[in-house]
């Protein structure tokens, strides 16, 4: 049997030469593509790792913020200061001496209510009013009672209080 001599016919040669030019040039197009592919994963992996490392450490501070605020509802919530107004002062003709001393003799009637909680303030905020209202505060002869207009009960109670004047 004999292998008949295809190598030395020119389009054989043409064929051949041409197959491996185009094995050759497909070869280095898939390195390109799996190159090009390869560089897009690899950015896109460290971006995604990026931000993995963003929200962990959010999620790590979101964690600390959580525990102090809850160490700090653990604690109660007291009533530091106390905040009077008085609205009317001008139209009952009160100097600000007058003014001031019934702001302080309110300040006075309310000043057990500084270091307690205000839950249970908030909880008796009709007692306190009508603690105000009820009592006459006497400055010169003359008695001034008082209506609560606004009551704000937070770490400072804010009060807003209209004057009458009694006999």
């Amino acid at each position: 049997m004999h292998v008949p001599p295809y190598h030395k016919k020119r389009t054989w040669q043409r064929f051949l030469a041409g197959a491996v030019i185009g094995a050759i040039l497909s070869y280095w197009i898939f390195i390109y593509m799996y190159g090009s592919m390869y560089e897009q994963l690899l950015e896109q992996n460290l971006e995604l790792e990026s931000r993995v490392m963003e929200l962990e450490n959010q999620n790590a501070a979101l964690l600390e913020d959580n525990e102090n605020l809850d160490d700090r509802t653990a604690e109660p919530v007291t009533v530091e200061a106390v905040e009077i107004t008085i609205t009317n002062g001008e139209e009952l003709s009160l100097d600000r001496l007058i003014v001031h001393q019934l702001e302080e003799m309110l300040r006075e009637e309310l000043s057990h209510l500084i270091g307690e909680d205000l839950s249970l303030i908030a909880g008796s905020d009709r007692l306190l009013v009508s603690t105000i209202e009820n009592k006459g505060f006497s400055i010169d002869q003359f008695t001034y009672y008082f209506t609560v207009t606004k009551l704000i009960m937070s770490q400072t109670i804010f009060l807003e209080v209209e004057a009458e004047q009694g006999s």
